[in-house]
């Protein structure tokens, strides 16, 4: 086999197919997939301590040894790789122009029901019929929107990575999986001169049926997408929303033309219920959900409209982040980035939720041990991703400017005055007064801050101190 490569990279998410073309992969004498290498949770595969010799831990501690080792294996060998992988070897798989790219799509929609049905069943794969279980799901726009513009995210990342070092990448489609000359067309591209006679007989496809027998609320599908452009969303060039505007994440009165762009871990009830009540209607009479094409239909019947967005001190929302995405973790990914900081990163965070025996000492050690983890995190020094409660509001900012500049920056201190003075720039002199929305944190704030929490806040989020002009919080 000639060796075109040093290694090779799938580039993929989850339910796309991406355990099939492994499976070929590795039928080809010479090319060897090491499934998701660079999991944040595992190696390799579930419940694998070690892949190559390397160990999850010493894959946390230097992220680039476990390439060293597939590169050194015998043949060419490769590993897939979904957007939350481990984001430190991200750029140097990208600029590597000896690692082949490889890129694995599906409809997002097909994988996004996929996706539910595994979750809902505890079946991720399957090589035996008999075995199948079935289960019918309910379609939530709000996390399928969520799911589209992670993936559009990340596909931009790509393409524009590969323009800009003059790579190309082997492009395979779901549909493309069972197409046995595209995967010997696959083999060609790695530099393998071999052919199969005939693809993988063990894995079997988990959910043949149409959407419509996979989907309780069927119906309502179509309504969704009616917002969205479905034209791109299987076209790895050109996707769009190009990154960071977090549009899903607007809110809008029921009737004044206010848009409000939330900071992650800000104070975003208290804001929402003082919307709700400025129009008299319910929490979920505002609007929610915004695609780009609904963002840009809601501004263009509401003229003279005005959006606002609210930042609130970094010590304060470093903990409302803390406490809210974290501690409060039942399940997802933020429990299993708590058990991650735990396991990998000897953090003392509490294993499930905080119980009787969790105190302000024990508070105060697990909120110091995640400000130290933020900090490496924002500095890419980890294998966990940069989420966007715990990025600086400087940068989520920056994310808004490429679609809605905020008309007004309010500081959570200062809402009771400007929130109603916001109003009456919009016509509405009867705006009740915000009604601050107590924390639900296992331990105050007040009762962990000193100057030792405020030096850590203040050395992870200078960028925020400066542009809002913060001083220290009490």
């Amino acid at each position: 086999m000639t060796k075109a490569f040093d290694y090779f990279v799938v580039f993929a998410e989850m339910r796309t197919g991406s355990n099939f073309l492994e499976a070929n992969i590795n039928r080809f004498d010479g090319l060897s997939c090491h499934g998701e290498a660079f999991n944040p949770y595992f190696i390799g595969y579930p419940n694998k301590d070690a892949l190559l010799d390397i160990t999850l831990e010493q894959r946390t501690e230097d992220p680039h040894r476990l390439i060293t080792a597939v590169k050194a294996t015998e043949g060419l060998s490769g590993f897939r790789f979904f957007h939350d992988h481990e984001p430190r070897v991200l750029e140097t798989i990208l600029s590597d122009p000896r690692c082949a790219k490889i890129v694995l799509t599906r409809n997002p929609l097909d994988s996004y029901v996929s996706w539910k049905i595994a979750r809902a069943t505890g079946q991720w794969k399957l090589t035996d019929v008999r075995r199948r279980k079935d289960s019918k799901v309910r379609f939530d726009g709000p996390e399928f929107k969520q799911h589209v513009e992670e993936l559009q995210d990340f596909q931009v990342t790509l393409m524009r990575a590969l323009q800009i070092s003059g790579q190309t990448a082997f492009y395979v489609a779901y549909e493309d999986l069972h197409d046995l000359d595209v995967m010997n067309g696959l083999a060609r591209f790695l530099g393998h001169s071999g052919t199969l006679d005939a693809l993988d007989d063990k894995m079997k496809r988990q959910n043949p049926s149409p959407l419509s027998d996979k989907v309780s609320n069927f119906g309502e599908i179509s309504l969704a997408l009616a917002d969205m452009d479905r034209f791109n969303l299987t076209r790895t060039p050109n996707f769009e929303p190009r990154r960071g505007a977090a549009v899903p994440s607007y809110v809008a009165c029921a009737v004044a033309p206010l848009l409000y762009l939330p900071m992650r871990s800000g104070p975003q009830e208290t804001v929402t219920q003082w919307m709700a009540a400025l129009d008299h209607v319910a929490h979920d009479g505002l609007i929610h959900d915004f695609s780009q094409k609904t963002l840009r239909q809601w501004k263009k019947a509401h003229k003279g409209h005005r959006s606002f967005t609210v930042v609130r001190h970094p010590v304060v929302r470093a903990h409302a982040a803390f406490c809210d995405c974290l501690l409060a973790a039942e399940e997802g990914v933020y429990k299993k980035i708590r058990r991650m900081l735990r396991r990998i990163y000897k953090m003392p965070m509490p294993r499930d939720l905080p119980g009787s025996d969790y105190g302000v000492e024990e508070h105060r050690a697990a909120f110091v041990a995640y400000l130290e983890f933020v900090k490496a995190n924002l500095a890419g020094q980890t294998s966990i991703r940069q989420d966007a409660h715990w990025v600086s509001q400087s940068t989520a900012m920056q994310g808004f400017a490429d679609l809605a500049l905020p008309d007004m920056i309010l500081r959570e201190e200062e809402l009771v005055s400007y929130l109603p003075a916001l109003a009456m720039q919009v016509g509405r002199l009867d705006a009740p007064d915000p009604e601050e929305v107590a924390p639900r944190h296992p331990v105050s704030l007040e009762a962990i801050y000193d100057e030792e929490i405020e030096r850590m806040v203040q050395d992870i989020y200078k960028r925020d101190y400066i542009a809002f002009g913060y001083d220290r919080w009490k």
